[in-house]
This record gives C-alpha cells, sequence and structure tokens, in this order.
C-alpha cells in the first residue's frame, strides 16, 4: 500500500511581473482538461480539489485550473489530504483527467427537499441515539453519537466526520459508471446503503482509491466484498485478480 507523505507546499516569492508568468508555467506543466472540475482555496488559504471533504460545502472561494496553481499562489492542502493520496499511480491520474464530480449531481441531494441533504440523513440514520441540530436550524446536525465502521471509534462531534462514499465516485467512473445515467449517477452518489460515516482522517487518506491500493484498519474483508459487488462495476483485471487472492484468504 502507498506510504508516501508530502509536508510543505511550493512557495514563489518574485516582483509583480515575474509572478503572473511563474503561476502560468506551473499550471501549463499540470494542466487537466477544461471542463474538469476547479480547485477552490478557500478564504483561509486552503486548496480544496474535489476530493476533498470539504469542496462542495466551500463556497466562498478563489477558483483555480489545477492544484499545483492553486498552492503555488500559497495556498496549503486541508489536513489528512497528501500529494500522493491525490495522485496515486500514474494510471489513476490519467483516469481522474475524464472523470467530473459534476457527474454525480452537485454535492449532497435533498430529494424530498426537507432541508436534510444526503449528508444530514446519513448522520440521522447511523447515529445511534437521536442528533442535536444547530440552534433554530434542523437542516444541520451538529452531535451524536456514531460507531466508525472502519475502527469502532466512538465519534461525538459531527464535524469530525466524513461521510464516506464506500464505492468512491471518481474510482467507479472508469469501472462502469461513465456509461450509466445522469440520473441513475446521482442516486448512487446518494445512495445510504454506499454512505458511511468515518474519520475525517481516513476518508481523506482514501480519496479515490480501490481496496487493492487502501484498506481500512479493519472489517477489510467486508468492506472488499461491499466495493466489488454492490453496483455491478468491472474492475480491471489486475484489480479482479486481486480480489479474488484476497477474498480467498478472508474464506481461509
Amino acid at each position: 500500500m502507498p506510504g508516501l507523505h508530502c509536508g510543505g507546499y511550493l512557495h514563489i516569492i518574485g516582483a509583480s511581473r515575474i509572478l503572473p508568468l511563474l503561476l502560468f508555467l506551473v499550471g501549463f506543466s499540470f494542466s487537466i482538461t477544461a471542463d474538469a472540475a476547479v480547485v477552490k482555496m478557500s478564504n483561509s488559504g486552503l486548496c480544496h480539489p474535489p476530493q476533498s471533504s470539504w469542496y462542495e460545502r466551500t463556497k466562498n472561494y478563489q477558483a483555480f485550473d489545477t492544484l499545483e496553481a492553486c498552492l503555488g499562489s500559497g495556498g496549503e492542502l486541508p489536513a489528512g489530504l497528501t500529494r500522493p493520496s491525490l495522485e496515486g499511480s500514474q494510471e489513476q491520474l490519467s483516469e481522474q483527467l475524464d472523470y467530473k464530480r459534476s457527474a454525480f449531481g452537485h454535492g449532497w441531494d435533498d430529494v424530498d427537499g426537507d432541508c436534510q441533504d444526503s449528508r444530514a440523513e446519513a448522520l440521522i440514520a447511523t447515529s445511534t441515539t437521536h442528533v442535536r441540530f444547530a440552534d433554530g436550524n434542523r437542516c444541520r446536525v451538529v452531535s451524536g453519537r456514531w460507531i466508525s465502521p472502519f475502527t469502532n471509534r466512538v465519534i461525538q462531534n459531527a464535524g469530525d466526520i466524513d461521510i464516506d462514499h464506500v464505492v468512491p465516485l471518481a474510482w467507479s467512473w472508469e469501472r462502469g459508471a461513465s456509461e450509466w445515467s445522469q440520473e441513475k449517477r446521482e442516486r448512487f452518489a446518494n445512495d445510504p446503503v454506499n454512505l458511511f460515516p468515518v474519520e475525517l482522517s481516513l476518508n481523506r487518506s482514501k480519496g479515490a482509491r480501490g481496496p487493492d491500493q487502501w484498506l481500512p484498519p479493519g472489517s477489510q474483508c467486508g468492506y472488499v466484498v461491499r466495493v466489488v459487488r454492490q453496483y455491478g462495476l468491472r474492475p480491471k483485471s489486475s484489480e479482479a485478480a486481486w480480489t479474488r487472492s484476497f477474498l480467498d484468504d478472508c474464506r481461509n
């Protein structure tokens, strides 16, 4: 499993006329397709790529075409995200060029129009006690009692939780989801069966990686079965071979 870490960020200092040129060169060398999602720099200076759990919740931001351009302007990655976890192998990186988060809808959906979106409803459904909402606002869950399926750790602050797509959206794209209708992809992205409340750090370390490159600390066999069988997706031949071997070990 990958275990690389990357600290720090690119810091550019120069005259006002040089800086735009340097940023252009950095952005050009790491350019992605024009229709890919932008990277959002929040008011606090954090660069949120689409893999960030705060991406959809970041409403006030400066947009950058690439992560490199955002970092080059002085931004930093959010806690829990590293360059290796975002980039993965070169094959994964090339796959992500075609993937668009908007193909799965624009963030969490509120199908029944009760102001509680899929994240809120997942928190309500999985809490082992009654949840508490923000004062005067039954749309946002602030506390409850959740047991992480990855570690069995008890979490009480909703702000410490990411709602994990057990089957990652970007991973599913190249394994069949790109052929689905927009409606089916949006249902998939908001399917309660595919939404787990987990620790922020675990979800961000996972990113868009499949089970052959990332496994949770616990319940690994059940996790792999969910990922490869739940939606009829088609893993690549090397992934299928890894899965067969892994599940054989689980049975033994």
